[in-house]
């Protein structure tokens, strides 16, 4: 199950790219939580269930004309997962350009998204996991 919940993982930060709500929110648990990282906290620091995460996106894509996050690495522990990599964002009203580590920590349960929490380093993340690097 957790090479799958790896792939579940993969196919939401695709669709967060692409920008496609309902691709993202489908993989996501009806009471999901998701805790924004940083700059992506546009409206506040925790949303819960689909409805509230689908407004939170669509709030963050239009604060920011440019988000688009890469992969370094992806690290599957069963029923969590860790995706490290970086954040490319450019503000739509102030231009403002960030290019940084970013990271997620992904909660699965019975191979959907419960929660997940964005972090502007991956230490952060990794500690979140229990972790040590």
């Amino acid at each position: 199950m957790s090479q799958e919940n790896v792939e579940i993982v993969r196919r939401v930060v695709q669709a967060f790219n692409r920008r496609d709500l309902e691709a993202l929110i489908e993989s996501f648990t009806a009471d999901v939580e998701w805790v924004p990282g940083g700059p992506a906290a546009v409206e506040r620091a925790l949303y819960r269930g689909r409805d509230e995460v689908a407004d939170g996106f669509a709030t963050t894509w239009m604060a920011w004309d440019v988000f688009h996050i890469d992969e370094n690495e992806v690290r599957d522990l069963g029923d969590s997962v860790v995706w490290l990599g970086s954040a490319r964002m450019r503000g739509e009203a102030s231009h403002l350009e960030f290019d940084q580590p970013f990271a997620i920590y992904f909660v699965m349960r019975g191979g959907e998204i419960v929660r997940f929490r964005g972090f502007v380093g991956w230490q952060q993340a990794l500690d979140a996991a229990g972790l040590e690097e």
